[in-house]
């Protein structure tokens, strides 16, 4: 199947070609018509299998047929939990309209910086993506109003339901319109999206794109025995060694990554950490030269990486094993996204061999561990 059988204009799928998408993905396939027929739409799909443009793709479509722009009554109203995640949709939007006859004018707001800013941005934008808290301080102080929002989507809408998010989504649903279209995305299909699907779809197209042994498949997964003095040198044996040139590091504190960031750049490798100790604005430059290739490492905590999303990401490096084996498999999924081939190392201290035996038990695959006593790491 190709972009051009799902009911695209010819000027958007000039830009889809220009932006070297070749063909649609699954969720892509089923989602745009029904949202350009106007529907409700669910679609549980795991992040990286192309959500963002299987939403953003139909409502850019129809806004084309735009022909007025509200002050500050936005159409549509896109809801992320992440500031990282709200930057990077917006951007998609913004992208994919750019040689549209008519563009769309996306705006990201988001907590950690300062309101005034995105308060001046608002005017006339079509597309808002939000973070629940900011988006609330806005409605609140009337800079911005809810009861025009023909189109609402909650992108990864599993994530937005936990007791984090709950009384200030309640807020923010009881300020909207009851006539709108409604599109939900979310990773997974638990008790709490099939509430959402009771109570804010109407008529929903389901979409469902289940993950095959394929997904894992798609990423090389190997181990390194290591003891615990000998691992921050391994990993810059590693990096250097296999020139690396692009991977995600996880460590569990903050401290760990600042203390992993200072020794791989006193070795000169560019690395940076990222983690909610930092300023947002400093969070978003390091991400964007990430992205770049003008940082080689980024060091990251499993928290701060939820709002990290690079399609093309190479390898991924357990530093510290995580908690559950859920966490592990989310971890090493950052890498061999849409299909690409990735690759994903942990490292297992003697400590670690019973919780990594667990981990790979639940996941249901053998990783081979190779023993690293010889290795030389003498200037590492």
């Amino acid at each position: 199947m190709s972009f051009a059988t799902l009911g695209l204009s010819i000027p958007l799928l000039s830009t889809i070609t220009r932006k070297n998408y070749t063909h649609p993905y699954p969720v892509q396939e089923q989602a745009i018509p029904a949202i350009l027929a106007g529907k409700d739409v669910l679609g549980v799909s795991k992040t990286g299998s192309g959500k963002t443009a299987s939403y953003a793709l139909p409502i850019i479509e129809r806004f084309q047929q735009r022909t007025e722009r509200s002050e500050r009554f936005p159409p549509a109203l896109v809801l992320v939990p992440t500031r990282e995640l709200a930057i990077q949709v917006a951007e998609v939007f913004t992208d994919l309209s750019e040689h549209l006859p008519q563009q769309i004018k996306a705006s990201a707001v988001y907590g950690g910086v300062s309101i005034n800013p995105q308060m001046k941005n608002l005017r006339h934008t079509d597309v808002l993506v939000a973070t629940p808290g900011r988006l609330l301080d806005l409605v609140e102080s009337k800079t911005l109003h809810l009861n025009k929002v023909e189109i609402l989507v909650l992108d990864e809408a599993d994530k937005m339901l936990n007791k984090d998010f709950r009384e200030e989504m309640d807020k923010i649903l009881a300020q909207l319109p009851v006539r709108r279209q409604t599109i939900l995305f979310s990773a997974t299909l638990n008790p709490d999206i099939k509430w959402l699907q009771e109570h804010l779809l109407f008529e929903p197209v389901t979409i469902e794109i289940k993950e095959t042994e394929d997904a894992i498949d798609t990423i090389e997964q190997t181990a390194y025995h290591v003891s615990m003095e000998r691992k921050g040198p391994f990993l810059r044996y590693l990096i250097k060694e296999q020139n690396i040139q692009q991977v995600l590091v996880f460590a569990s504190s903050t401290r760990t990554a600042d203390n992993i960031v200072a020794k791989l750049n006193k070795n000169g490798i560019q690395a940076a950490a990222f983690h909610g100790d930092m300023g947002q604005n400093t969070r978003i430059d390091i991400l964007h030269q990430f992205k770049s290739g003008k940082i080689r490492v980024l060091v990251a905590s499993d928290l701060a990486a939820r709002g990290i999303d690079i399609v093309e990401l190479p390898v991924v490096i357990n530093y510290e094993l995580p908690r559950s084996p859920k966490d592990y498999i989310h971890r090493i999924g950052r890498t061999g996204r849409a299909g690409a081939m990735g690759k994903a190392i942990t490292l297992v201290t003697p400590e670690d061999d019973h919780h990594f035996g667990i981990i790979q038990k639940k996941m249901g695959r053998k990783v081979a561990i190779t023993e690293t006593d010889t290795v030389n790491l003498q200037g590492y």
